[in-house]
Formats: structure tokens, sequence, C-alpha cells
């Protein structure tokens, strides 16, 4: 059985993750509007109506930005930690659902499942969505490729990766030192070489697609991220997840080969 992915948004401005199997639909993150995400997921040909749960990463803005109307006027329940919604993060009571780090959650056929991460937030975690056979890993927003990550990682059919600067960009670049030390520290981001080293050593050999998320406009491009994974990818097809636009839907096999796909069935 498949799963179907996309990025609707991944950057600083906004960070939204879809992944569904034939039925159910979850999102993970709602940074961008809820406008924008009907206007992103109608031109994916993707219904609203298959949307069952939001799964809330951490607090900060380009992760929660449009939850709270997105839930709302769909009524989804939104899977957070008490710690994450006590920071400020605005949901209906009654719209509330709890997760707790290693004990999966089941939204019809899929199962999500939360786990710690290294990140300057509250409680911050990255999640695996699966089915019976395969496995997509959101891991955006992490300071290190801890055990943690690396365990996860290891276990994706496709996975959604940080890269989100290049060491020299960021160095020379315009952020005052305390924006950069923040963003290089172990609770900030990914560099592309950290990116890079953890998807060389660690990506299983059926893992069909990565996505290079969360890239950064001032300190990355995405052309430079892209040449670094494409020489080492083999049969992975590296995805850009933009931070302006959605992707393509992609299907995800027990068996893949890289490929991509407009869904008119969704």
């Amino acid at each position: 059985m498949s799963l179907f992915i996309a990025s609707l948004n991944s950057g600083s401005n906004g960070n939204c993750y879809y992944i569904a199997n034939h039925h159910e639909a979850v999102l993970i993150d709602a940074g961008i509007s809820c406008r924008e995400t009907e206007i992103r997921m109608k031109r994916l040909n993707l219904s609203m109506k298959k949307l069952k749960a939001i799964f809330i990463t951490h607090e900060h803005r380009d992760h929660v930005k449009g939850v709270r109307v997105l839930s709302k006027k769909y009524q989804l329940p939104v899977y957070i930690t008490n710690a994450t919604l006590q920071n400020r993060v605005s949901v209906k009571r009654h719209l509330v659902a709890h997760f707790e780090a290693y004990k999966p959650v089941k939204v019809g056929g899929l199962t999500v499942t939360g786990f710690p991460k290294f990140h300057d937030a509250s409680d911050p975690h990255s999640f695996i969505v699966a089915n019976e056979t395969v496995r997509v890993g959101v891991f955006t927003d992490i300071g290190v490729a801890c055990n943690h990550v690396i365990d996860h990682f290891q276990q994706c059919h496709a996975a959604f990766l940080e890269a989100n600067y290049d060491d020299h960009m960021l160095e020379t670049g315009p952020y005052p030192l305390q924006l950069k030390n923040r963003i290089r520290s172990d609770v900030g981001h990914l560099s592309n070489a950290q990116a890079l080293d953890l998807f060389v050593k660690h990506r299983p050999s059926f893992m069909s697609h990565l996505f290079l998320s969360h890239i950064s406009k001032e300190n990355n491009s995405p052309a430079l991220a892209e040449s670094l994974f494409k020489p080492v990818a083999g049969d992975t097809g590296i995805v850009i997840a933009s931070r302006y636009k959605e992707t393509k839907v992609f299907p995800i096999h027990h068996q893949a080969v890289a490929q991509e796909v407009q869904l008119s069935l969704f």
C-alpha cells in the first residue's frame, strides 16, 4: 500500500507537509494560512475533506500560524504536547488532542508517531507517518542529528530533511552574531553538511525520495543544496521543498522507483 506526500510550503515563512493514504490525510504543521493551504491543495487536486488531523512539531510561528483557523473551519483535531500548547498556540479547546513521544496515534489507516528532537522550543518533536508497509519521516528544525533522528531516518521510504544553511554563507552573511550562533547551535538547524552526512551514512537502500526542506532564503540556495545531494543520491529522488509553492504529490511505495505524479483522484 502506498502513501502520497507533498510539501505545501517549507521555510521560515511557513511549514506544512501533507501525508495521506487512499482514504485519510494528515498535515504535519500548519504554518501557512488556512486560505493558502486550501489554494495549494486545490492546485494539487487534493480534497480538504480528506484531512483528518494536524500534528504540531513545536510552537514557532512558521509551524502554527494557520492552525487555529484551519482546525476550526474543518473541525480537525490538533495533536500537540501540553508544553507546546502552553506556549501561545491557539487551538479551540474541543479540538486539542495530545500525543506523547513514541506512542503511536491512529488516524484511520495511518499511524503517526512523534519522537523528541533538539531544537530551541519547549517540547519539539519530529514525526514518522506510516501505514502497514511504508514510512515517511519529517525531520526539520533540528540542531543535531541525534540517535533519535538517525534511528528513525534509517526506517524511512521517504523523508522531509532539513538542509537549512550553508556554513560559509551563514558565516559571511548579514545576520547578527547572536542569530548565527543560534542557527548553528545544537538546538538550531541542520546545515547542508550535517544533512548530507546523515543522508550518506544512514540512508536506507529503500529510500525512494528525499525532500530537502526548510532551506534558508538568506543563508542557502536550493541549487546549492541540490548540487550536494544529487551526486550521491543513487536511486533516491532529490526534491526541493520550496518556500514559495507546493511540490507535486509523490507516491511512496514499499519498493519504489523515484517518480512523481499529479493525483487527480484526490
